[in-house]
């Protein structure tokens, strides 16, 4: 997805972010899980449920843990909830952080929505899942989003190396241009294809 040689030798601890995204979660109210998010695909539900679920392929894609978590594609089927989530959402986002620990993580090849990629590049993906979610979970629930300053960097600077990227399509939508002294987290989200200036509805 994107130029690897601008990120050789990348390594992140993702357990702030991951902890910044299990407070966010564990504050959502069962009456907000319907509402819509800036995925206009996904209520608050069906996002928790992506977060779920790729915490479970990012983990394995760490461990080199190979098989149906790293193979499935995440547009195969609508995400959702399971009746335990509140439970297991933080339990598989603290086994992904423990993961991406290991350097081992960030080497050699692993597998990610059955697409194989060089480790830091899963990494990466991964860092940009989680910062790039929260946010939406964050907005979507009118919660204060605070992202880790390293994970930030690391989302802004990898979907940057990316923008020219001639797949980008099939994951990003188009840029979303913000104002020049936008803060980092406005210019990653425009980066990814959102609107930072996306509101819940009245």
């Amino acid at each position: 997805m994107t130029d690897t040689t601008a990120t050789t030798g990348t390594t992140l601890d993702l357990g702030p972010q991951t902890e910044v995204l299990t407070r966010l979660a564990a504050a959502v109210t069962d009456e907000q899980l319907a509402d819509p998010t800036p995925c206009p695909e996904y209520a608050v539900r069906n996002l928790l449920g992506h977060l779920a679920g790729l915490a479970a392929a990012f983990r394995d894609a760490g461990r080199k843990d190979l098989g149906v978590t790293t193979d499935t594609s995440p547009d195969s089927a609508l995400p959702d909830l399971t009746p335990g989530w509140r439970e297991e959402l933080p339990e598989v986002l603290a086994e992904l952080a423990g993961a991406w620990r290991d350097p081992a993580a960030w080497t050699g090849m692993t597998r990610a929505g059955g697409v194989d990629l060089p480790g830091e590049i899963a990494g990466l993906v991964a860092t940009d899942e989680l910062v790039i979610h929260g946010w939406d979970l964050a907005r979507a629930t009118g919660q204060h989003y605070e992202p880790d300053p390293a994970a930030l960097r690391a989302c802004h600077d990898f979907l940057a190396a990316a923008v020219d990227d001639p797949g980008r399509g099939a994951i990003l939508g188009p840029v979303v241009p913000v104002e020049p002294d936008a803060s980092l987290l406005a210019r990653a989200v425009g980066l990814s294809g959102r609107d930072p200036e996306w509101t819940r509805r009245p």
